[in-house]
């Protein structure tokens, strides 16, 4: 048998996809792949069209062209509810708490996949103790990075099969960003395989297995961390040393 028929499905691909808001198309025609058990950065600068892309990959906006794939299953159209209860998770730009309810309240979203809260907080506050010492504290007096905390902790809890971040680093400190990704670089190990969506390259390259560059709505390239580092540029991306 040969190594094309045994080697295992992509979690996530997207073939040949093109997007448009009306009458501005912003996806190019798309290729890109996560395959099983890795992290990919998806890399590039403002209006590249990165969340176009992960919105697209959600089920949030239908391409006008081109197929969303997962597990080898397409699923182009399907409902973002669908494709969360498939095991596809998001957390999007600009930290998805409910501000009103406490982080509790927050973790109490997770039982609708069948988990009791108390299986749910332990998670969580193993992941990230900071959320066990607010647990009673309202979402919206959090810090920043312990709102993006309190989202990422929500959508680890429900064993998502592939979860898509979008600018996990925005607005947050650098010591923070690198506590967020520490954690995105160990989610890998319990089997998810992630797609994260950065304008800021550093400190995603250092956990991600794959990465690629998006330049007007197209992917540029695709290779290894140290490929696509070999390739970006502080102009490009708007980054610091």
């Amino acid at each position: 048998m040969t190594d094309e028929l045994t080697e295992p499905l992509p979690v996530l691909e997207l073939r040949g996809v093109r997007a448009a808001y009306g009458k501005i198309e912003v996806l190019h025609g798309v290729d890109l792949v996560v395959p099983r058990g890795t992290v990919v950065a998806l890399l590039g600068p403002n209006g590249a069209g990165k969340t176009t892309a992960l919105a697209v990959a959600s089920g949030q906006v239908r391409p006008t062209e081109g197929d969303v794939f997962v597990a080898g299953r397409r699923v182009t159209g399907v409902a973002p509810s669908a494709l969360a209860a498939a095991g596809l998770c998001t957390v999007p730009e600009g930290r998805g708490v409910f501000r009103t309810l406490s982080v509790r309240e927050n973790l109490r979203m997770a039982t609708y996949r069948g988990l009791k809260l108390s299986v749910i907080e332990e998670r969580a506050y193993g992941t990230f103790p900071r959320l066990g010492d607010r647990r009673d504290q309202l979402a919206g007096t959090l810090s920043g990075g312990e709102q993006q905390m309190l989202s990422l902790a929500r959508a680890l809890v429900t064993d998502p099969a592939v979860l898509l971040l979008d600018e996990l680093s925005m607005g947050l400190a650098p010591m923070i960003v690198d506590e967020l990704y520490q954690q995105v670089g160990q989610i890998t190990r319990h089997g998810v395989s992630v797609l994260v969506v950065e304008q800021f390259a550093r400190t995603v390259l250092g956990v991600a297995d794959l990465a690629a560059i998006m330049s007007h709505g197209r992917i540029t390239s695709v290779g290894s961390p140290a490929q696509i580092e070999s390739e970006l540029s502080d102009a490009y991306l708007g980054a610091t040393s």
